[in-house]
């Protein structure tokens, strides 16, 4: 697609943020190592300036939507719409004393999403070229395999992805009950090789359910079964733990996914805690917030993966340098294949934005989804 559209030379104000929440059912029952769900909530912001609609999102409880209705509208609304970087530092500023990190930071990810993505539409651009590519596709990795599946679930979702769909790699949950089933999980670690067999790259996510010691152990157990990610092998806050974990196995160790600001990533980093430094573009602050923390990381010789909610990072993830791969994780595909129209496929192990048009490429399917909103 060629544009000759070009951003207007007076101020073009955000007319309008609206907010919307959905709790949408799982299919199955839900765990990984630490918690336990049967239900999603997907906050959906919607940003209108010049005839235009732009829309981001965040996975986070209802009360994402009350900040954004409550204090960050008022900020944002009347602002030029192609300012991003100020309505950023000026949504930061306000929730100082509210606590920037956890559900506020979702709420700053939506709008900024949405803002972004109002921008390339109103220029008429793919999100990905307005940001800039520094690739076409984007490679992804099949993630689901939770806790709560019995054996036969686990081997049906890993052989659509391995050899439906043609993923080459995909990860499934250990650490079941807070790192009381080690035997359990070994297990399921051997049945998904089996699966998936010796040539796909087999990754566990921990979610922070063992202690140090434990996870070395359970680190070299993985080796047998040709595991290359360990993620959250200890609690991601636990920065010593995970530099531990990380000199004593051979795995890449890998965390990050519950960064909500930049300072995060820089600590996490600085205590060369992982190999692979993993940032949620619904949670970490957004485009402008993502595009800093791969920065970041590039500068310290570090890829990055990106978490979760993978079209929301399809064109960001094409334009950075150092990106190793997007999470096609099990629940928010499911959601967004539901909610939105133009929808990526996966098929090969990639996926290509910029492909649907202006922004990036998606349409809400209003009326399908109203079952399932929830404010």
């Amino acid at each position: 697609m060629t544009s000759t559209l070009r951003p207007p030379t007076t101020c073009l104000p955000v007319e309008r943020l609206e907010v919307s929440a959905y709790t949408v059912p799982t299919d199955a029952p839900e765990a990984d190592a630490t918690l336990a769900w049967d239900s999603t909530t997907i906050v959906f912001v919607e940003a209108r300036a010049g005839g235009v609609t732009g829309i981001g999102w965040t996975y986070a409880p209802p009360a994402a939507a009350d900040v954004v209705r409550d204090q960050l509208a008022p900020l944002v609304e009347g602002r030029d719409a192609f300012d991003i970087p100020a309505a950023h530092v000026a949504q930061c500023q306000t929730v100082r004393n509210a606590g920037r990190p956890g559900i506020a930071s979702c709420a700053i990810s939506a709008v900024d999403l949405a803002l972004w993505d109002l921008k390339a539409r109103l220029m008429d651009l793919p999100l990905v070229r307005l940001l800039g590519a520094a690739r076409e596709s984007v490679p992804v990795y099949g993630s689901g395999g939770f806790t709560t599946y019995h054996d036969s679930h686990l081997a049906a979702q890993l052989s659509g992805w391995v050899h439906g769909q043609h993923i080459p790699q995909v990860k499934i949950k250990i650490g079941e009950s807070c790192g009381r089933a080690v035997p359990r999980d070994l297990q399921r670690v051997r049945r998904a090789r089996q699966v998936v067999g010796e040539d796909a790259e087999l990754y566990v996510d921990a979610n922070g359910g063992y202690n140090r010691k434990q996870a070395v152990r359970v680190g070299d157990a993985l080796v047998t079964h040709g595991v290359g990610w360990f993620e959250e092998p200890v609690s991601s806050d636990d920065l010593t733990g995970l530099r531990l974990v990380r000199d004593a196995v051979l795995c890449d160790v890998t965390a990050g996914e519950y960064g909500y600001d930049l300072p995060y990533f820089a600590r996490m980093i600085a205590a060369g805690a992982v190999d692979c430094l993993q940032v949620d573009v619904t949670r970490c602050g957004g485009i402008t917030e993502f595009l800093r923390a791969a920065s970041l990381a590039h500068a310290h010789g570090l890829e990055v993966s990106a978490h979760c909610a993978p079209h929301a990072h399809a064109d960001v993830a094409a334009a950075i340098p150092n990106l190793r791969h997007v999470e096609w994780f099990h629940d928010h595909v499911r959601i967004e294949s539901m909610f939105f129209a133009g929808v990526l496929d996966p098929s090969g192990g990639t996926i290509t934005p910029g492909t649907n048009g202006p922004g990036n490429g998606l349409t809400l399917r209003s009326e399908e989804v109203e079952e399932y909103r929830v404010t």
